[in-house]
């Protein structure tokens, strides 16, 4: 079977009313990256992206989505016509117990937010992966191949991409950064200061010396 590729990027918005939302710096622009060189190569390519205000790519066919309920879902549908799954997006750990319907008026009292676990849309995923491929990333503010390496291990990847975010390295939107590829093997290599187009190519490569 030829590869196919299903590529997320982007953040996921939580919604706390109809005018707020809980998210991150992700910009997406990886995922974008890396889904424009999937098509470029001429496979199958389906890109699921999270709210940006980048242009997406013209190969890859678009799913656009905003919460991470909303990117489990269309991750559980598509990954079934595809052999391999690059998870770039940065998708929210929590979401708000009870959004209101309608906008909270500002008060001069405090506003708790229950936050309750978005479900792991990796860990479901690699779960019942079978012989497909799932990389994964992992963002990290300290002992990154540590908690990259078990980010792996626990979630059934075959490749995880870690970088790692610090007072000199912000990674949110950068040409150039930092990461290193492990695999499922114990393999691993590390690129410093490279582009991310150089670095799509170098995770591609990875995914398809795994005969797919």
């Amino acid at each position: 079977m030829k590869p196919s590729f299903l590529i997320t990027a982007g953040p996921t918005r939580e919604r706390i009313d109809p005018v707020r939302f809980i998210s991150n710096y992700s910009t997406g622009i990886f995922g974008y990256i890396i889904a424009k060189e999937a098509a470029k190569r001429g496979f199958k390519t389906t890109l699921i992206t999270g709210p940006t205000h980048i242009e997406p790519p013209s190969g890859p066919r678009l799913i656009r989505v905003e919460s991470a309920l909303d990117m489990l879902e269309a991750v559980k549908r598509e990954f079934r016509n595809h052999t391999c799954l690059i998870m770039s997006a940065a998708v929210s750990d929590w979401r708000v117990a009870a959004p209101s319907g309608f906008k909270i008026k500002r008060k001069n009292s405090p506003l708790i937010l229950k936050l309750i676990p978005n479900p792991d849309i990796l860990s479901e995923i690699g779960a019942g992966k079978g012989s497909k491929i799932i990389v994964g990333f992992a963002l990290e503010t300290d002992n990154m191949v540590g908690h990259a390496a078990k980010k792996l291990r626990e979630k059934n990847l075959d490749i995880i991409v870690a970088n790692e975010l610090s007072v000199k390295s912000n990674v949110f939107g950068a040409v150039r950064t930092n990461i290193a590829i492990i695999d499922r093997n114990g393999g691993m290599k590390t690129y410093l200061g490279k582009t991310k187009g150089f670095l799509a190519k170098i995770i591609l490569d990875k995914v398809l010396s795994f005969n797919i």
